[in-house]
């Protein structure tokens, strides 16, 4: 098992290829950051270089085929997840003081500004590769730009064997290892269950890591795009698993900000198998998760 770490999009990443070493799983290797390196660039809304920044200035930019499909898709989530789940909750994300890298909000927060619920009009073609803003809202790809990568890293790795791509705890995974499909450990209140992925996408929002004062308040960093505000949800972590590592941030991060009960509801009629553990009680199975 050859296994590759780095830095990115502010968190960590750990690459896995079921593969011996050889120029090709080298090269593989060097793909998959090369992949991530390119997204990080182009997805942050904290680099003023990256497309998704001269899009919030600009309001309207060519930003290319694949960045204009990954909005579409974002879009599409959004209908799939009653808003649960919105890309235009970038000014919300700075009206709680999350308007830099994590690392500088939390050595010195901003001032927390009046809330700005989601919804917000955005139009994509992917065909031309242009995305246009409507009046106030702010693109935020955030943690589905974090699963894509993961999913783009993954797919380079897979040209030299079955692989396994862990960013922050959005997974992708090519296909099973020789042993058979990836053992991955998911924190419950009553200890840690080990699920198995073979192939696809598997994600973990959560409300108790990226938390930080603005003003007189702890905030966390998951909108609920229905309000503006930190989600106030009685779950601390959601995982779901998905075809893609990106579909499955979208999910977790939408049965997150729904709470247990409605959360539970959700993934039943995604079709998503999910673990939801509340900060009270045990963790619940959801949505066809064995």
């Amino acid at each position: 098992m050859l296994r590759d770490r780095l830095r990115a999009m502010g968190t960590d990443a750990e690459l896995l290829l079921d593969a011996a070493p050889g120029p090709g799983s080298a090269r593989a290797l060097a793909g998959a950051r090369a992949e991530i390196r390119r997204l990080e660039a182009a997805l942050s809304r904290f680099r003023p270089d990256s497309l998704v920044a001269r899009l919030n200035a600009q309001r309207r930019l060519r930003v290319g085929r694949e960045v204009a499909g990954l909005v579409a898709r974002a879009l599409a989530l959004r209908d799939r997840t009653g808003g649960r789940f919105d890309p235009a909750v970038g000014a919300a994300g700075v009206a709680l003081g999350y308007d830099r890298s994590f690392e500088r909000v939390r050595r010195r927060p901003g001032p927390r500004g009046r809330a700005r619920p989601g919804g917000g009009r955005i139009e994509a073609d992917p065909d031309a590769g242009w995305v246009a803003l409507g009046p106030g809202v702010h693109l935020d790809l955030g943690a589905i730009a974090k699963g894509h990568a993961a999913d783009r890293a993954c797919a380079a790795l897979a040209e030299a064997g079955p692989a396994l791509v862990n960013l922050g705890g959005d997974l992708a995974v090519s296909g099973p290892r020789s042993a058979g499909p990836w053992p991955v450990g998911v924190a419950t209140r009553e200890g840690s269950l080990t699920l198995e992925i073979a192939a696809g996408g598997l994600a973990t929002s959560g409300t108790d890591r990226r938390r930080w004062r603005a003003g007189r308040a702890v905030v966390h960093h998951v909108v609920d795009p229905r309000t503006g505000r930190a989600a106030e949800t009685d779950l601390i972590r959601a995982t779901a698993a998905a075809a893609s590592a990106a579909d499955a941030e979208a999910a977790a991060t939408a049965l997150l900000v729904a709470g247990l009960a409605e959360g539970a509801r959700l993934a039943e009629e995604l079709g998503t198998p999910a673990l939801l553990v509340p900060a009270e009680g045990p963790a619940r199975r959801a949505g066809g998760l064995a």
